[in-house]
């Protein structure tokens, strides 16, 4: 369902409170293509409504307070002087409403036809098209959360992340240099790496455990985030929760617990997929680390890897390194014994 065309762009001032416990803060709505974008004063985003599941609380009265379909405790005010936006979205209720099926002569062909144009749409185009639009409107602080709470199931697996006061920062200045916004390493539960959603990077303790060169770990992070480029980490959620999972977190903003687990015992064992050398070797030349030595790491004969190890876009050159000896050898008992 998209936004009648005459309202594009409208916006308004309104009071929004993400659930019953928030205090309830001003905030700017705006109508766009199939969506009701709500941010704050410093146009930061902090939810996504689809147009199509908005329902108000209190017809006839003001101020019009409104809610995501199955979800009350999270509400929208808009007073009554906010007179085009109230109208908006009365429209596009109204359309909604319009488009259901009325008894009539014709009733039995036009539902059976409906039902089979519905189930076509079900089968072939809404899956992936629900999926889409999904990942394009959630917003980077949503996006953030669903990582922290996959984070958190995965934990369930591998036990708890590794971490140290001293290493902390040594990750952070990893982070840092390869681009990231946080890198996490684990004892178990993920077999080399793995990029949830909010760029949060996972990797196997042996990858810092078992090499000598911070090279090897930076570039297990830059290989993540080449696959996050050619997919989106969202997504491969989305995927594994199916069509229901896109729906929720389009009308909600949340993903249930279920859909996190089963991402996370899916992914956490399943093969990573492959990213094309050229794809690789652009990320080490743009963060102007070597690739010999991931290269290596990966097949220490260097035969399966030779395009790397040849066509090293660093190879010759006088590098800052990606850590120094101190922290590399600190970062290296992250996990204790």
């Amino acid at each position: 369902m998209t936004a009648l065309r005459e309202y594009q762009r409208l916006e308004a001032a309104g009071l929004w409170r993400a659930n019953r416990e928030d205090q309830r803060r001003n905030v700017i709505v705006s109508i766009g293509d199939a969506t009701l974008t709500i941010t704050n004063m410093q146009d930061q985003p902090l939810a996504h409504w689809s147009l199509a599941a908005v329902e108000r609380q209190n017809p006839g009265q003001y101020p019009a307070v409104f809610h995501p379909d199955g979800d009350p405790g999270e509400t929208l005010e808009l007073a009554e002087d906010e007179t085009a936006m109230l109208e908006a979205i009365e429209k596009l209720q109204l359309a909604i409403e319009g488009a259901r099926a009325h008894p009539g002569r014709l009733r039995t062909v036009s539902v059976l036809g409906s039902l089979s144009l519905i189930a076509a749409l079900l089968v072939f185009w809404l899956p992936g098209a629900m999926m889409r639009h999904t990942v394009s409107v959630v917003p980077e602080i949503k996006r953030k959360a669903i990582g922290q709470a996959l984070l958190g199931r995965i934990e369930r697996v591998s036990g708890q992340v590794c971490s140290t006061p001293e290493t902390a920062p040594i990750l952070a200045r990893l982070a840092e240099r390869t681009g990231a916004r946080q890198i996490v390493v684990l004892r178990a539960g993920v077999t080399s790496s793995l990029h949830l959603p909010g760029d949060i990077i996972l990797l196997n303790r042996s990858l810092i455990e078992n090499h000598e060169d911070p090279a090897v770990a930076a570039g297990a992070v830059l290989i993540e985030r080449a696959r996050a480029q050619a997919k989106d980490p969202l997504a491969e959620v989305l995927n594994s929760g199916g069509i229901l999972a896109s729906f929720r977190l389009l009308t909600t903003g949340k993903l249930d617990r279920s859909s996190l687990d089963r991402y996370a015992e899916a992914m956490v064992s399943a093969p990573r997929p492959e990213v094309p050398e050229e794809k690789i070797l652009a990320a080490f030349a743009q963060a102007a680390i070597p690739s010999t030595p991931y290269a290596y790491a990966q097949d220490i004969t260097g035969e399966a890897v030779l395009g790397l190890i040849e066509a090293d876009p660093m190879a010759g050159r006088i590098l800052e390194p990606v850590l120094n000896d101190r922290d590399w050898v600190q970062l290296q008992s992250i996990c204790g014994a």
